[in-house]
C-alpha cells in the first residue's frame, strides 16, 4: 500500500524558516496604569476588570500592567477583583503594579491586594536623582537593593523601571550605565527603560537601546516609548530592531500629555516591517478592545487614527475608488479585515464614478452611466455647499435627481402628537400615509422616541412588515450651541443582515430622530 503525502511548497518551507527564526517580543499593555493618567480619565473597578479580561483573554497581551500602588481605596478594589480573576484563571503572573522605593510600604500593599508583580519606579537620570529625591547614586542603589530583596523575600516578582531614562542617556550616561551594571546583578527579572518625557528621537532610540542590549546581553529589556513628538511608534520600531525584549504601550495611545506608543499601530507595524519578531497579540480583536476602551474612558479617537479611527480604511478621493476597482491600486498591507474592519467609500465634493457606484453595488441599486453621472455631479454640488452626503442619502438623491417615485415618499409620516407628563409614561399618536393607504396608531414607551417606534410597530404588524432593528443612536451637538441649535441624529439600523444608518436634522432631538426614521422607512 502506498501513503501518499503533499509535498512541501517552496512558499510553506520560507515560511516554516522565517516562524523558526523569528524571536518572542513580549507586549506588557499600560492602559489600565499610564493610560489611565490621561487627564480626565479614571476607569471603574468593574471597568478595569472586564478591560483586563479582555487584554488577556481576546487581545492575548503577554502581560498588563493595572494599577498604581497606594493611590486610592477604589484603586486597591479594582486591583484585587483583577487579582482574584486572574488567580482562579491562571493569569496571576502576568498582572503587574507600579511600586514605589519606600520600604514595605508597596509592598504589603500588593500582597493585601493579591498582585505577585512590581515595577519599582526607581530613578534613571542623575538629574532626577539630584533635584528630586537629593539621593547619591549609592543611596539610591542601596534602598532599590533593600526593596528588590524584600520583595523576593515575600514572593513577588520583581521588575524595574528607571524613571527619565532617556534624559539620563543624553545627560548622565556614567551614571545609567554604573547603576544597570548593579542591577543585573540583583534579582530583578526585567528592567524597563521610559522615554518619560517623549524626547527620544528614532536614530537616539536605536543607539541607545542597542548599546545597553548589547553590554548585558543577559537581561532582559522593555522599551516604554511615550509620544509628544508623535515620534512613539518609530521609536518603538527603533527599539525592537535594537534588540529590546518587550514592548508597554496603550489602547488608543492613552497616557500623559501625548500619550503613549499605541498599541494598534505597533502591533501592525511590526507584524508588517519586522519579520524576524512575533508577538501574541491578536490583530482581529484590536478594533473592539479600542472601541471598549473608548466607551468606558470618554476618551474618544480621531477619526484618522491609523488601524482604529473611524475614516482610516475609507476612500473618498473618486481616483481611490477607480484604483482599488482595477487590480487594486490603493490598497497597502494595512487591509480593513485584518482588524476586523471593512473597507468603505465616502461620498462628497471628491468623489468620482467608481465611489458612488461601490456604494450603490453595497445598497444592491444598478443605474445606467447617464444616469450614474447625474447623480455624481449632484452629491459634488452638495459636497461643494459642505453638506454631509452618506450612504443612506443615495436613494433620496437618486429619486431627486432622476424625478423618480419608487423610492421617495413611498411612506410618509403625516402627523404625529408626541406628550410627556409628570407622573405619566410618555405617549405617542401618529399618522402614516403607506404608499396612498392611511394608519393611525396610539402608544406608549420610555421615552418620546420609544412610544413613538412602538406605534410605528404597530403600523407595520397590520402590514405584516418586520422593521430593521437599531443597533446605534447617536446625537451630535455643535460645540457651543445654544439651546436652539440644529441636533443631528445619526442612527443605525440592521436589516435582512445588512447595516445601513440615517440621519435626521432639527432642532429638536426626538423630532430629528423621527426624521431619520422616515429615511429608514424609504429605504427598506
Amino acid at each position: 500500500m502506498t501513503t501518499l503525502t503533499q509535498p512541501t511548497t517552496d512558499a510553506a518551507l520560507l515560511r516554516d524558516a522565517v516562524l523558526t527564526k523569528q524571536r518572542h517580543l513580549e507586549i506588557m499593555d499600560t492602559t489600565l496604569r499610564d493610560g489611565e493618567q490621561s487627564s480626565g480619565v479614571s476607569f471603574s473597578a468593574s471597568e478595569k476588570l472586564t478591560i483586563a479580561q479582555l487584554l488577556l483573554t481576546e487581545l492575548k497581551v503577554d502581560r498588563i500592567e493595572v494599577a498604581s500602588a497606594r493611590v486610592s481605596e477604589g484603586e486597591f478594589q479594582a486591583v484585587k477583583k483583577i487579582t482574584e480573576w486572574a488567580a482562579a484563571n491562571g493569569f496571576i503572573d502576568k498582572v503587574e503594579v507600579l511600586t514605589f522605593v519606600d520600604g514595605e510600604v508597596s509592598i504589603n500593599w500588593m500582597l493585601e491586594a493579591g498582585a505577585k508583580v512590581m515595577n519599582l519606579l526607581t530613578k534613571g537620570s542623575l538629574n532626577h536623582l539630584t533635584h528630586q529625591l537629593k539621593k547619591t547614586p549609592q543611596q539610591h542603589f542601596d534602598e532599590v537593593g533593600a526593596v528588590v530583596a524584600l520583595a523576593n523575600k515575600k514572593g513577588i516578582e520583581c521588575n524595574v523601571y528607571l524613571e527619565d531614562w532617556s534624559n539620563g542617556m543624553r545627560h548622565s550616561k556614567d551614571y545609567v550605565f554604573a547603576y544597570l551594571d548593579f542591577l543585573s546583578a540583583q534579582p530583578v527579572k526585567r528592567i524597563l527603560l521610559p522615554d518619560t518625557l517623549g524626547v527620544l528621537t528614532p536614530s537616539e532610540t536605536y543607539e541607545y537601546l542597542h548599546e545597553i542590549v548589547n553590554r548585558y546581553p543577559a537581561v532582559h529589556f522593555d522599551f516604554h516609548a511615550h509620544n509628544d513628538y508623535d515620534l512613539g511608534t518609530a521609536n518603538v520600531l527603533e527599539a525592537v530592531k535594537a534588540g529590546v525584549h518587550g514592548l508597554h504601550l496603550t489602547v488608543n495611545g492613552m497616557g500623559e500629555r501625548a500619550g503613549n506608543a499605541p498599541l494598534a499601530s505597533a502591533v501592525a507595524v511590526l507584524n508588517d516591517y519586522v519579520k524576524d519578531v512575533r508577538t501574541s497579540v491578536v490583530e482581529e480583536e484590536l478594533y473592539k478592545v479600542s472601541k471598549l476602551v473608548e466607551n468606558f474612558s470618554g476618551f474618544r479617537i480621531p477619526v484618522n487614527k491609523p488601524v482604529v479611527g473611524e475614516n482610516v480604511f475609507t476612500q473618498t478621493a473618486g481616483i481611490h475608488a477607480d484604483g482599488d476597482k482595477k487590480n487594486n491600486l490603493y490598497y497597502n498591507d494595512l487591509l480593513p479585515e485584518r482588524f476586523g474592519r471593512k473597507r468603505k467609500y465616502a461620498l462628497g465634493k471628491t468623489s468620482g464614478k467608481a465611489n458612488i457606484e461601490n456604494n450603490l453595488q453595497q445598497l444592491g441599486i444598478q443605474l445606467s452611466d447617464e444616469d450614474l453621472k447625474k447623480v455624481t455631479q449632484r452629491i459634488i454640488e452638495l459636497g461643494d455647499r459642505k453638506e454631509t452626503v452618506t450612504q443612506a442619502d443615495l436613494p433620496y438623491i437618486i429619486s431627486d435627481v432622476l424625478d423618480s417615485n419608487s423610492i421617495d415618499e413611498k411612506v410618509k409620516i403625516e402627523n404625529y402628537a408626541l406628550t410627556h407628563s409628570q407622573g405619566l409614561r410618555p405617549s405617542a399618536t401618529l399618522k402614516i400615509n403607506f404608499e396612498g393607504e392611511f394608519f393611525e396608531e396610539h402608544a406608549q414607551g420610555d421615552g418620546q422616541y420609544d412610544a413613538f417606534m412602538n406605534a410605528l410597530k404597530r403600523v407595520y404588524i397590520r402590514k405584516n412588515i418586520v422593521l430593521p432593528f437599531l443597533t446605534d443612536y447617536e446625537v451630535h451637538i455643535p460645540p457651543g450651541g445654544k439651546t436652539d441649535a440644529l441636533c443631528e441624529t445619526i442612527i443605525t439600523w440592521m436589516h435582512n443582515g445588512k447595516e445601513f444608518k440615517t440621519r435626521g436634522l432639527d432642532s429638536d432631538q426626538t423630532v430629528s430622530a423621527i426624521k431619520a426614521t422616515q429615511k429608514m422607512l424609504n429605504i427598506i
